[in-house]
Parts: C-alpha cells; sequence; structure tokens
C-alpha cells in the first residue's frame, strides 16, 4: 500500500477496527442501551443518564378466587461517566506513512491499553456487586467439576440458559484447560490441547481475561453477629438499590476497618430461596457487602449489603429474617487477596460507548462509530515545533443491574 498523508478520519477508523477485534469478554455484555443514547446528535457529555427498569416479578395464585397484585417495578440508572484517551504526538514527516505502519506502531498499542484499563473497570464493577461466590477462595481451578459449581448456581438463582459467558483468570484458565486435555470427547480435548481454546462448556462461552481484578478480604476481627431480629425488608423500599442496612455486633472492640465492599458472608440459617417457585435451595445465601464498613468502640457494626432480606411476595429472596445472634461467616481469609473468576449472563451488566461532543474549535477532527463504539480523534498542530499531536477519547458507561446473574468462581 502506497504511503498515505493520515487523517483524523482514517486513525478513527483504525482505532474502531482494533478496539473491535480487542474487545474480548467484554463483547459477551449487554449493549442495548447504547440505543437509548441514539437520539443526541452532537455528541455526549460525562454525566448523561438514563433509568433502566428492573422487572416486575409476580406471585402464583392457587385456585379460582382473583387475587391482584400491585406492579411495582425498581429502577437503576445508567450514567455515561467514563472518558478515557490516550495522547501522542508526531511530526509532520512522520505522517507520511502507511497506514498499517502506524497501526501496529501507536494505534494497536494504544487501543490494547485502553480497552484492557475498560474491562479491569467494568469487571471491577461486576465482581464487587455479585454476592454468588462459589469453590474454596484461593484454589485454582483444574476441573469441570469446579467449573459447573458456576453454571449450578446460576441454575439454582434461575438464570436464563442462554447468554452466558465467563472470564478466567490466567492461571485458572490454563488449569482447567489441562484438565480437559485427557478427555475421550476428541475434538474438545484437541482444541485444548493444541490451540488452548476451551470454547463453549456447558452451555458458557469461555474466555481467558488478564484484566481480571483480585479481591482483598477486608481485615475482619471479633466474632460477627446479628444484632435485633427481624431485620428484613420489603421490595417497595429496596427496590432501586437492591441493598439494605444490616445491624452486628461482636467484632473486635476498637474504631477499625472491618469490612471492604466486594466481602461475601453467609448468615446462619439464612437460606436462599428459587426466585420463580419461592421454595428455599437448600444453599444459604450469600450476601455482599457494598460499601467499607468500620466496628465502633463497642464492636458495632452497621453493613451496607446486597441483596436485601425478603421474606415474601414476588421477590422474596430468603426463606427467614436472620435470629437475632445468628453467626455471620465470611468467604476467605481476612485481608488475603483472591483472584476473582467470573461466570456471568449477559444481561447481569450493561456497557454503552457513545459518540463524544465534538468542539466547535476542534479543526480537522473525527467522531467514529461502528458496532455500537465509537472514538474520537483530534488533532492539535504545534506550529513552533512542527508537531501534530492527537488525542483519542472514549466516553462510556457500565452498570450492575442484575447482581443474581453473576457468579464468582474459584476451584475446589
Amino acid at each position: 500500500m502506497a504511503n498515505t498523508t493520515l487523517t483524523a478520519d482514517i486513525i478513527a477508523k483504525e482505532a474502531l477496527t482494533i478496539l473491535d477485534n480487542e474487545l474480548g469478554v467484554l463483547k459477551d455484555l449487554h449493549r442495548a442501551h447504547e440505543d437509548e443514547f441514539s437520539q443526541k446528535v452532537n455528541g455526549y457529555n460525562i454525566g448523561d443518564t438514563i433509568s433502566i427498569r428492573r422487572p416486575a416479578d409476580f406471585t402464583v395464585r392457587s385456585g379460582a378466587t382473583l387475587s391482584t397484585q400491585d406492579v411495582i417495578e425498581g429502577k437503576t440508572t445508567l450514567t455515561i461517566d467514563q472518558q478515557l484517551g490516550v495522547d501522542f504526538q508526531f511530526t509532520s514527516s512522520d505522517l507520511t506513512l502507511k497506514i498499517s505502519d502506524l497501526s501496529e506502531r501507536v494505534i494497536k498499542p494504544a487501543m490494547s491499553n485502553i480497552i484492557n484499563t475498560i474491562a479491569s473497570d467494568v469487571l471491577t464493577k461486576m465482581y464487587q456487586g455479585a454476592y454468588h461466590w462459589v469453590g474454596t477462595p484461593g484454589t485454582t481451578l483444574t476441573s469441570f467439576a469446579g467449573f459447573a459449581k458456576g453454571p449450578e448456581r446460576l441454575d439454582l438463582a434461575a438464570v436464563p440458559q442462554n447468554g452466558r459467558a465467563s472470564a478466567l483468570h490466567p492461571t485458572d484458565y490454563w488449569g482447567f484447560l489441562g484438565s480437559q486435555t485427557a478427555l475421550y470427547i476428541q475434538d474438545a480435548a484437541k482444541s485444548a490441547y493444541r490451540e488452548g481454546d476451551l470454547g463453549m462448556i456447558g452451555n458458557v462461552s469461555t474466555k481467558m481475561s488478564q484484566a481480571l481484578p483480585t479481591h482483598t478480604v477486608g481485615p475482619l476481627g471479633g466474632t460477627p453477629l446479628i444484632n435485633g431480629a427481624s431485620q428484613n425488608v420489603t421490595y417497595d423500599t429496596a427496590k432501586n438499590t437492591w441493598t439494605q442496612s444490616l445491624i452486628t455486633d461482636g467484632w473486635t472492640a476498637a474504631a477499625a476497618s472491618r469490612v471492604k465492599a466486594g466481602d461475601v458472608f453467609t448468615i446462619a440459617n439464612v437460606f436462599m430461596v428459587n426466585p420463580k417457585t419461592k421454595v428455599t435451595t437448600g444453599v444459604l445465601q450469600q450476601f455482599v457487602v457494598t460499601a467499607d464498613g468500620s466496628s465502633d468502640g463497642s464492636g458495632n457494626l452497621t453493613l451496607t449489603i446486597s441483596p436485601p432480606m425478603i421474606t415474601s411476595g414476588p421477590h422474596q429472596t430468603v426463606n427467614a429474617a436472620a435470629a437475632d445472634n445468628a453467626a455471620l461467616t465470611f468467604s476467605g481469609t481476612a485481608s488475603t487477596a483472591y483472584r476473582q473468576n467470573l461466570v456471568f449472563h449477559k444481561n447481569a451488566m450493561t456497557l454503552a460507548m457513545v459518540p463524544m461532543e465534538m468542539p466547535q474549535a476542534a479543526y480537522n477532527g473525527s467522531r467514529q462509530s461502528y458496532k455500537g463504539m465509537s472514538v474520537r480523534i483530534i488533532p492539535i498542530y504545534d506550529g513552533t515545533n512542527d508537531i501534530s499531536k492527537w488525542r483519542l477519547d472514549l466516553l462510556y458507561g457500565r452498570k450492575l443491574i442484575d447482581p443474581r446473574m453473576v457468579v464468582r468462581l474459584s476451584g475446589t
């Protein structure tokens, strides 16, 4: 290909192509809410927000007698509040290049860094709000039986079969892949051994991600207990945040940090129910701490947790409220970091990349969109030094819509 004077249009289009190829696990997330922003022609600013309704649910009547129910829909918001970019510069002579040269030298590394930053951000938000955590924290995934704990928990939570995916840390990905090479299923064993490809397993699309975060459990301390019975709430009070406050005591009696957002625990004799039948599953309901918390000088601590304890009605989450002095048992060891493999349904998390506003003073800038993605390139010329500076920006928002549809997975 002959050398070409590169323009913002050419660079933006090439950046979009690379972005699409590099998305990886982010392709498995829900993207439809980008359509909600489509009416704004001139681009978007940080802070643009849309509301997303949580689906209504119902109990089933028994018999012929009419029993009407209120339709109560919660809502959450998706805010476009994340702007990322990479800036670079060339001399005028550098700009007379092959696009393939520029792509390999500059655009590909830039877009790879951007997409990994987005993935890390999105996956961190996903795990911090997810309350299901199966397996033994700190244990490497090395078997199908261990992997199956993820989709099994999704089944117990009545999550649809279609649209499931997983993101595995490299250590767990290769540990699991090694277990597949001995299979008597020839095609699966061949793909695992020769190509390092796990593909679809148990109707779950399986990918490796280097952007998966680790979670460090809070310092904990003491023997935490429920402080006061009947701390259950109604759906109407929790429908928008999907959280509640939980009063506890028994912590080490010192004003110090005890829990971190993302810590997971169970409560004695509080079991999860099937969201459709409302029948107990026989599995202790897991709760996630949604905000850091510190004990006081008497060992008291009020936690903010998800899901809320709802004991009846269409949105019931648990079989019963926690009893006074029921014990809390946390997953993992205090102050220890654990890899966060994720198995999820695509509707659990939404990601929206939207076109940015093009400033009126931006001469020869370009904004390009493709498959629900958008990048903006703006050139800035330094006449004193004959250098062309370029800024490349993306604007996006992300939101965990349904934490029930995400499982944190460790080996067994």
